[in-house]
């Protein structure tokens, strides 16, 4: 599987994740929850403390009471007039200049507040506010203000002054309405006068008798429709048999001589003697054929007689043909005549009755126009006579259910929910820091971060706060995560001959020497013969866990003709051997990148079991990538959440530029508390019951015996080496 970018977004967090992040930002969670929530406090404690006083009002819209006349008319008006936006507009009404001002005057709120009249109804319309109480047509006005009694005050006279703003206004409305009412009536009654007379003149012209009969006229109607329809009719039908007839005609003009005797044939006529004379002619023709056809010649007695018979039934033929044509055209002839007639007969029909509709048509719709604006003169005499005893009822539009009263605990502040939205607010300000600290945090968080970056294995994760081991009593569960790193090393190193390991690291205090001497520890407890050199030329560590001087060590063999035997000191700990830094110089990378220095490692490689080399960070200075080139294997490590992953990049490149090999990497001081994710890597402490906590470490005489005779067996020199 490829490598993900080192760029890729770390947004996609598991549900654990999410919690580990928590975790182990907990402080600043809490520190932000802590200064909003006394932000809130603060807040709400300088805050001025305001009182509320409402009323409460019932609004009902015009006309909504029952008129004594239309009952009906009036219910419909009142419906119509409640709005979906009705309680919007009243809401505003409230808030208007010409209330507001009302009540400005009423109270003298420019001089109580000190304020001048638009100030102080700047300031009504910020206290001031209107709701719909749900489901009802109630409406609740509340006043929010410092000064209870002023609050109270308030409330009292804006309930008062919209009521009498609004019935001065319906009031005047109301006036205006049943003047313009009124004076409609009368234009419709002379509208309604001018109808009447013009259905009379209509009637005198016309002669139009108008009987209690509704139906006779329309009777009167269906009667000229059908004569015109039956002078319609007729024409058609002459005007049909004339086309048929011209049809016939012509083609008796057009067809040759046997198709002319088929046609005459088919026609049904009286006196076509054709249509029975010509299938015998036919008849007998078929027959002359057939005796020729058997035999007899045209001069046979039976073919002259039935020949003869031929012709004359031929010129009977012909003579019928014309006789049909003269038949045709004179009931043409005739058609024509009859058509003209009828002709005449429709057109004369059809303008009579034509002027019949006109002037019946006229009258019916004078008549109709006339009725109708009677009956809108009637419904507008009702309506007038409604409205005018509705208006002289008492129609009250606004009432009040409840009057404002002094408030007895201020509104604002709401202590409660200002801190528990301070508490809320704070602890969501909180994790979303914590998270984009998170998300900002580039540094290592977890074993996958160094395996996806670097492509190596991670040997061990160490756990924080580990000591020193040598320098710790009794069987310490913190040795069982170097003997991990121990094995690991053994297994991930490809060759057994591979024995020189230079430890590494990014930047300064992240656990390198600490964890070079602790490993060199646990190889000796293991029987490895183990030499730590302190190539650390800038800022030597090494000797100060053993309390040895470092006067005399690595710079001195490096520099002068010394002994190998003279620079490698015993540690305390048997199998433990340790060849200090010694005397500083100027120029460190010089002395590491030396023929001599080749020659010690490949010299001591071969006297002991593992040779651990420190170093100086290798970011900051060029003695580590010497020393990576020297040795067989690079271990690096890395402190958990300090160091940022391109920087982890960069030490494993500046590592392979200069030819080295790294091993693996060490993940050090993890806090296992915090990152539960390393709860299974370091799952070994519940292996340690307390009772084996109290054995004390093993003398290891008996191992250091063996172990000077297995380095002997190793080594070219003499044994007082050791």
């Amino acid at each position: 599987m490829q490598p993900s970018s080192p760029q890729q977004s770390e947004a996609a967090l598991h549900a654990v994740d999410y919690w580990q992040v928590i975790k182990n930002r907990y402080g600043i969670i809490l520190l932000t929850l802590l200064l909003v929530f006394m932000t809130a406090a603060v807040i709400t404690y300088v805050m001025p403390k305001k009182y509320e006083s409402f009323a409460t009002m019932e609004v009902k819209p015009r006309g909504q009471l029952i008129s004594p006349i239309n009952p009906a008319f009036s219910q419909g008006a009142g419906a119509a007039m409640m709005t979906p936006r009705f309680f919007e507009t009243e809401f505003e009404k409230i808030k208007s200049r010409n209330v507001l001002s009302k009540v400005v005057d009423s109270l003298d709120l420019s001089n109580r507040w000190g304020v001048d009249k638009e100030s102080a109804l700047q300031i009504l319309r910020g206290i001031v506010k209107t709701q719909n109480i749900r489901g009802t047509d109630l409406i609740s006005i509340s006043v929010t203000h410092q000064n209870r009694e002023d609050a109270k005050d308030i409330a009292t006279e804006v309930a008062r002054a919209y009521k009498e703003y609004r019935m001065e206004v319906e009031g005047g409305v109301t006036e205006r309405a049943l003047h313009e009412l009124k004076a409609a009536v009368r234009d419709q009654e002379d509208q309604v006068e001018e109808r009447r007379k013009v259905v009379t003149s209509i009637a005198e012209q016309k002669g139009i008798v108008d009987s209690a009969d509704s139906m006779s006229f329309t009777q009167r109607g269906i009667d000229e429709y059908s004569s015109v329809r039956s002078a319609y009719d007729s024409y058609d039908t002459l005007e049909q048999q004339k086309i048929e007839l011209q049809s016939q005609i012509k083609n008796l003009l057009n067809y040759n001589e046997d198709q002319l005797l088929n046609y005459a044939s088919a026609l049904n006529l009286p006196d076509n003697i054709i249509k029975s004379l010509y299938p015998q002619y036919l008849e007998l023709k078929r027959q002359v054929e057939g005796l020729k056809s058997n035999g007899l010649g045209d001069l046979h007695p039976t073919i002259i007689s039935q020949e003869k018979v031929l012709s004359e039934m031929k010129l009977q033929l012909d003579e019928g043909v014309l006789s049909l044509r003269e038949s045709l055209q004179a009931e043409l002839d005739l058609a024509n005549a009859k058509l003209a007639q009828v002709g005449n007969l429709k057109n004369d029909r059809k303008e009579e009755a034509i002027q019949r509709s006109l002037d019946r048509q006229a009258y019916e719709d004078a008549k109709r126009a006339y009725n109708t604006d009677q009956e809108l003169l009637q419904s507008m005499k009702e309506k007038l006579l409604g409205e005018t005893i509705s208006n002289s009822l008492t129609e009250e539009l606004t009432e009040i259910h409840d009057q404002p009263v002094l408030a007895r605990a201020p509104v604002s502040p709401n202590v409660t929910l200002n801190l528990a939205l301070g508490a809320v607010v704070g602890l969501i300000f909180g994790v979303g820091i914590a998270f984009f600290l998170e998300y900002m945090d580039t540094s290592v968080k977890s074993m996958e971060d160094v395996e996806r970056y670097l492509q190596v294995p991670v040997l061990a994760v160490i756990p924080k706060d580990v000591g020193v081991l040598h320098k710790q009593s009794g069987m310490s569960p913190d040795a069982e995560a170097y003997r991990i790193l121990r094995t690991n090393i053994e297994f991930n190193r490809k060759n057994p001959e591979d024995n020189s390991i230079t430890v590494v690291s990014g930047g300064a205090g992240e656990g390198k020497s600490t964890t070079l001497v602790n490993l060199a520890y646990i190889c000796a407890q293991g029987g490895y013969t183990t030499l730590m050199i302190d190539g650390d030329l800038r800022r030597p560590r090494l000797h100060t866990f053993f309390d040895i001087n470092n006067s005399v060590g690595l710079t001195n063999f490096l520099t002068t003709e010394l002994a190998l035997e003279d620079v490698i000191l015993q540690t305390p700990v048997d199998n433990l051997y340790f060849m200090p830094s010694g005397i500083l110089p100027s120029d460190a990378a010089g002395i590491l990148n030396s023929r001599r220095m080749s020659e010690l490692i490949q010299d001591v490689k071969q006297r002991f079991d593992l040779v651990l080399v420190d170093s100086p960070p290798i970011l900051g200075v060029s003695d580590a990538s010497v020393l990576a080139s020297e040795v067989d294997l690079t271990m690096i490590v890395v402190q958990h959440r300090k160091l940022p992953r391109n920087m982890l990049m960069r030490v494993k490149q500046a590592v392979e530029n200069v030819g080295g090999n790294v091993i693996g990497v060490v993940l050090n001081n993890v806090d296992v508390r915090s990152d539960s994710q390393y709860q299974y890597y370091t799952s070994y402490y519940t292996y340690y019951a307390p009772a084996e906590a109290q054995v004390g470490p093993p003398t290891g005489s008996g191992k250091a015996s063996d172990s000077k005779a297995k380095v002997s067996s190793n080594t070219n020199t003499d044994s007082e080496l050791y």
